[in-house]
């Protein structure tokens, strides 16, 4: 007599969040958003990585609805979608438990409209808009 297999439908959907998860770089995103909205300049000044590969790394995220995006002018803003995201992050690290992460709070420079509001120094992104829009003139 042959038994019937189970369904492993949650058990599944659970594997595709661990397989999500498991890259360095998305776990380092995820960290830089849960102190606010951040846009990929702010990323790339965090973490020394080109914003082609960050976007591609934020686009898988997305997709899976764990953070969403807003676009403000030229910029768009990513944000923890899913709260319950952090717990698991925490948890992880408990388990861990091999030492603090290195990725800084603050980036040191950053070239975001948000970071250079804060600094008062303007943005190399919006410098260079105003100077392609001069140009037209």
């Amino acid at each position: 007599m042959k038994s019937q297999k189970v369904s492993l439908d949650l058990e599944n959907e659970q594997a595709n969040l661990l397989k999500l998860l498991a890259h360095p770089v998305r776990i380092a995103i995820l960290k830089i958003l849960r102190q606010e909205e951040a846009c990929v300049c702010h990323m790339e000044a965090t973490l020394g990585y080109r914003q082609a590969y960050l976007s591609q790394q934020l686009a898988v995220l997305r997709q899976a609805e764990i953070i969403s995006d807003r676009r403000e002018g030229w910029n768009v803003y990513y944000q923890i979608e899913n709260n319950g995201i952090l717990q698991f992050l925490d948890l992880s690290e408990k388990l861990v438990g091999s030492g603090k992460s290195k990725i800084p709070i603050r980036p040191v420079s950053c070239p975001c409209p948000k970071c250079s509001a804060k600094t008062g120094k303007e943005s190399n992104c919006n410098q260079a808009k105003k100077e392609y829009n001069n140009a037209d003139n």
